[in-house]
């Protein structure tokens, strides 16, 4: 990536600069802004149809907003102030939501009772109503499905008395090209795989084949499985291990090592530790200057995370006194590491308040960006809305904050903190309320149609383009207080302005 010269000048003169500080230059286009492509990475396995990734906080991403998310080309990070198996079961939340192939259908026994295994389906919280039947000897034998269950009205029947012995299979390896035609052709919405044992192995749900072939899952970020992408956030030590070894059963896209200070013996350790057993993409974070960048890809990492205490919620800068303007701290770590050499994507995490933050987050360097506070207020966040002075809210609250450390040890650790006692806590964040502001898929359109006018602008057709080719001016106070409304009173709110 070649120099750029507004954040030179900045560094040799021992300045940072942030958002604010700057903004883009025009240059020639070619192409028009939804003609742009905005595909790129996470990490350097995991790719993205948007660069949009959000924040794993316990106010902002859980399964409601991970599949959201995902359906709308990003990826969401399951945050870790969650037991072990809830964080596992977030993780299959979303990876069960759509499903090219299943590769490990949840099955039932022909002796199980009908009870039994509505009770299992409520507690576990399944969104699917149809299971393959199997004998004691694992073989398939039926299928029960959602209707079964409707017109049954002695819930204390064995599924043998409910199933269906009418079967439609087809062999293990069957590609959903062939599987479509197939469920098409012979009028059923469930098609078990099977091997020579009658033991199944995999399985296609025709509402799921059919969104992948019509085109409607289209803009859906997913894996090479047609199942929805998810990451999610771990620490360090024997407890990140043990959840990684967990959430790879349900086959995560990708893990988040998630610290305040990413360069440190343990991340570094843990992260060796990681690589050396699994097969999975470690994005690991989080870092503001170059060397740091360096010494976390030497050990193995797969994607950085760029950003300490830009946060809206953060308040590391102020109590630590430590940290770096976003800007400058992205186009370090860029930099540090060659630009594109290594193929090692950087997330900008934090400082994000309008969509053309995002253009410039990327033209300084990132390949994507994550966000909190922007997507906190969605309906799809964690937690319920509430009316304060007649206006719809909902919380947030940062990692570091009181509340979010007495509840989660894991909170704790991200900001490495052993204390238990609420005043032996030294905290790094706030609490408090955003603006309720609707769906995420109205919000991130907004986001999303910023990030292309910018690209627009900038003479930029794709994310690396604008990562070689933006360009900076250095802009003055007045030059920011030209860049908003000005002389005017609004009278009418804008859906992408506050």
């Amino acid at each position: 990536m070649r120099e750029k010269l507004i954040l030179e000048i900045a560094k040799r003169d021992g300045f940072a600069l942030t958002f604010d500080d700057v903004r883009l230059r025009t240059s020639h286009a070619e192409v028009m802004p939804d003609d742009i492509n905005i595909e790129t990475k996470l990490s350097r396995n995991v790719d993205l149809k948007i660069p949009i990734v959000s924040a794993a906080m316990d106010t902002v991403t859980e399964y409601k907003l991970a599949i959201e998310l995902a359906k709308l080309g990003g990826i969401g990070v399951i945050h870790r102030s969650l037991s072990i198996e809830e964080q596992a079961f977030h993780v299959a939340k979303v990876k069960h939501h759509l499903n090219g192939l299943i590769e490990k259908p949840i099955c039932v026994y022909q002796d199980e009772k009908i009870s039994s295994v509505l009770s299992k389906r409520e507690s576990k919280a399944y969104t699917f109503h149809s299971f393959p039947v199997l004998n004691r000897d694992n073989k398939l034998v039926g299928i029960v499905t959602g209707n079964d269950f409707d017109f049954c009205d002695d819930h204390s029947l064995n599924i043998n008395e409910i199933m269906s012995t009418q079967l439609l299979t087809a062999p293990e390896g069957t590609t959903i090209d062939d599987a479509y035609r197939l469920m098409c052709r012979e009028k059923k919405k469930i098609l078990p795989l099977t091997n020579p044992y009658d033991m199944v192995v995999g399985m296609y749900v025709f509402s799921d084949v059919r969104r992948i072939k019509n085109g409607s899952a289209e803009t859906y970020n997913v894996d090479k499985k047609g199942q929805l992408r998810v990451a999610a956030a771990v620490g360090t030590g024997e407890e990140a291990l043990e959840r990684v070894s967990r959430l790879m059963d349900k086959n995560i896209d990708a893990i988040i090592i998630d610290t305040a200070h990413g360069d440190s013996k343990s991340v570094i350790e843990t992260l060796k530790e990681i690589k050396r057993n699994y097969a999975i993409d470690v994005v690991v974070g989080n870092i503001s200057v170059g060397d740091s960048a360096r010494r976390l890809i030497a050990a193995g990492a797969d994607g950085i995370k760029v950003g300490q205490g830009p946060g809206s919620i953060c308040t590391t800068r102020v109590i630590a006194g430590i940290g770096r303007p976003q800007v400058s701290a992205i186009y370090d770590c860029v930099k540090a590491i060659g630009g594109y050499s290594g193929g090692i994507p950087i997330c900008a995490d934090g400082g994000i308040r309008n969509s053309g933050d995002i253009s410039i987050a990327i033209a300084a360097g990132a390949h994507s960006v994550m966000m909190g506070s922007m997507f906190a207020g969605t309906e799809e966040a964690p937690g319920e809305i509430v009316f304060v002075d007649g206006l719809q809210w909902k919380s947030y609250r940062g990692m570091g904050s009181i509340g979010a450390m007495e509840k989660s040890r894991g909170a704790m650790e991200r900001y490495l903190q052993r204390q238990r006692g609420k005043n032996q806590l030294i905290p790094e964040g706030v609490e408090g309320l955003v603006s309720y502001k609707g769906k995420l898929a109205d919000v991130l359109f907004q986001y999303v149609g910023g990030l292309r006018r910018g690209m627009g602008y900038a003479g930029a057709a794709s994310i690396e383009e604008l990562r070689e080719k933006g360009e900076f001016d250095r802009i003055t106070i007045a030059g920011f207080s030209e860049s908003h409304p000005h002389d005017i009173k609004i009278t009418k709110d804008s859906p992408n302005y506050i």
